[in-house]
Order: C-alpha cells, then structure tokens, then sequence
C-alpha cells in the first residue's frame, strides 16, 4: 500500500510497506531468507545484491515504521543500540554531544567506554531545563541526544524547543521514542532530526525479537546514515523483520490498553500508604503534565514508583511478584518489573545516578495488557 493513499495510524499499521506478495498473493510479508541475489548481468539486479546491504523483509519494515513516525525514511538494525551506534558514528575525534543526563545506560555506557576513548566527549545536562541546554553548547558540539519519557525517571522533554533550540546552533538532534512508541508522539513532526527505536519494545511488543531502527525526513542523512548501516553491518535478520512488523499492526490496540492500565495503576499506587512517590506522564502531579498533554496522546505505559523502604526492601519486592516478572527490558504484552539501580542502570556510577534522581530504591514497571485488576492485587500483595 502506498503510505500517502491512507493517514489512519491503524490503517498504516497494518499495510504500510506490505503490499500482498506479487507472486502468489499471500498477504503477509514473505521472510526472505536468503543471503545473496541472482544478478541478470554485472551490477545489474532487482534492488537487491546482499543481504546486509538490503532485503526485501527489511524493507518491508523499513517503509512501516517511516510512516508511522511520518517520516520518508526508515533504516533497520540488529537492536536498539546498534541504531544508536549509527548515529554516533556520524561523529569524528573532537566533536561534543549534548544528552539527557537520565539517558539509558546503554546508551551512557556506549559514549562513556567507547566513543570517549576515541574523543567524543559528552555533557549530561537535565534537558527539562532549556537554560542549563543552552549553556551546555560549544563550537564542536554536533548532537543532542533526547529520550522523552526518559529511562527511568519518565521525565517528559519539550521536543519542539529542543529541536528548534538545537538547530539555532546548528546542531543535529536525536529523540529516542521507544517509551512513547510513534502511536503516542511523533518527533519528527515536533522538529527532530532523526527518531531512534528499540523496536524490541512496544513495536515487537511481544518480548520474542530484539532489533532497532531510524527515521528520518533529510534524504542526505539517511544516505550517511545507511552507510554506516551497511559497512557496520549491524543488520536485522529477516525473521527478525517479520516478528516486528507482525508487531507494529496491532500497536495502536495494544497501546491503549497498555495506557489504561498504566494510568489506573499509577492512580491506585498515588494512594498507597507505602509508596513515596509515583512517576507517570499521565498524572496530574506529574511535572511535565501539561507538556504531556500537548505532545503525548496518552500517558504512556511505563510507570516508577519510589518506595518508603530501604534497597533491600525494594529488591525483596521486585522478588515477590507473581503477575509481574522480575526481567530487564519493556514493552511486551506481559507485565515486568525492574531495579533500575542494580540491573537496567548498573553500569551508571551509583554518585551520578542518584545526583540525576534515580534513587537505589526505584523500581520500574512496564504495565502489559493483562486484567488490570489482577495486576492491582499482584502490586498489593508485593508491596504489603
């Protein structure tokens, strides 16, 4: 289907880049599993010549998630952070970056123990605050780096100020949109440069894949872009494709109910005598509520809560779960919790992860699609 014929996120969902096969009609994207293609004559092929260069399943998934995110170009990776990886190969020795200083500790362990040591050097700055952004700028600085809702703090960045703050210096930006998903906002259409995923997450949604992606809308940096994809070689198997884009066509349904019950959790956990305090986009009392309201279709499915207890009480908690399973990662239909300190952010310094707010006993839940009620009784009883 030809993404300019529908605008419906469900209908471009569901056939964006998936056209029924020409060959014998079947209805769903072929797994091309094959690693090299029959060339007519020297250099002269259907599009396709290798397949870490290009493959027809992948494209497929590429065109999907560029229309969701309403942008032109899609590219694929092996995961999340190998998309990332990408992006940070567009820099040389010198150049400065700009993150959020609650970013993803992979992320933070990629530009730490890697790019440092071949001389990019990064300033983590809280990116709610857009004065402590624009102090951060030097002359070498060439990428601003941006979750919203951030990892683990669901801090909510104004995408649009970001983006344009950043492109006043010139400046290329990067918003990671995996807790919010292209269903619940979209960056590109907020002035972004290029939008990462972890299609992992919500897009597989179903905890059995793990891949990346990039959109953008500049056809000169998707070509740079692509380069680094295919000489770094961090490529999607094909399989790998056909588990996300069997993902993306039930996105928006799931993300509702992903929502709702992330909101009716956030609101029950609000009036828990043993709870400190809940983190959730979609509450009131969230800091960035109103930013929410007008970037955000819902509050998202992910909610923090910080316990009245010790480290080791929050970590007897995370243990005690029968609905919910103790697990790194997010996003799929089953309900998960995490440690943020000792599992998903270990590799984060304990000084710098509590000065950017993450306390020891933090934990984070990603709310699946279960009845909710079972999950509410499951957080009772752990919580006691």
């Amino acid at each position: 289907m030809n993404s300019d014929s529908a605008s419906g996120f469900g209908t471009l969902a569901i056939h964006a880049g998936q056209s029924p096969d020409p060959t014998t009609g079947a209805i769903m994207t072929p797994v091309f599993l094959t690693s090299t293609y029959v060339q007519e004559a020297p250099a002269v092929n259907k599009g396709y010549d290798y397949s870490r260069s290009h493959n027809p399943t992948r494209t497929a998934l590429e065109q999907n998630l560029a229309a969701l995110e309403g942008g032109r170009f899609g590219l694929g990776f092996a995961s999340g952070m190998a998309a990332i990886h990408c992006v940070v190969n567009l820099l040389q020795s010198g150049d400065h970056v700009i993150a959020g200083n609650d970013l993803y500790g992979g992320t933070y362990r990629l530009l730490q123990t890697l790019y440092r040591k071949f001389g990019v050097e990064t300033t983590y700055v809280d990116l709610t605050d857009h004065a402590q952004l624009e102090g951060a700028f030097r002359p070498e600085t060439k990428l601003v780096m941006l979750e919203t809702p951030t990892n683990p703090l669901l801090r909510c960045c104004d995408l649009q100020a970001i983006a344009a703050i950043a492109k006043r210096h010139g400046v290329l930006s990067l918003a990671d949109n995996t807790f919010a998903t292209p269903y619940l906002q979209n960056p590109l259409r907020l002035g972004c440069d290029i939008v990462v995923h972890s299609t992992t997450k919500y897009l597989g949604g179903h905890s059995d894949v793990v891949g990346g992606a990039l959109i953008t809308d500049d056809e000169e940096l998707h070509k740079r872009l692509m380069h680094f994809q295919n000489s770094c070689g961090g490529t999607p198997g094909p399989m790998d494709c056909f588990l996300v884009l069997r993902g993306t066509k039930t996105l928006h349904v799931r993300m509702e109910r992903h929502c709702e019950n992330a909101r009716r959790i956030a609101e029950w956990l609000q009036q828990h005598p043993k709870v400190e305090r809940v983190i959730y986009p979609g509450l009131p009392s969230h800091p960035q509520h109103e930013l929410v309201q007008r970037q955000m279709r819902h509050g998202g499915g992910m909610v923090s809560v910080e316990l009245k207890a010790s480290v080791d009480e929050a970590k007897r908690v995370c243990s005690s779960f029968r609905v919910f399973s103790l697990a790194e990662s997010l996003g799929g239909v089953e309900s998960l919790v995490d440690h943020p300190a000792s599992m998903t952010h270990a590799s984060i310094p304990a000084a710098e992860r509590r000065a950017a707010g993450l306390q020891d006993g933090l934990i984070r839940l990603s709310v699946g699609i279960e009845d909710c009620d079972d999950l509410i009784a499951d957080l009772d009883r752990a919580i006691g």
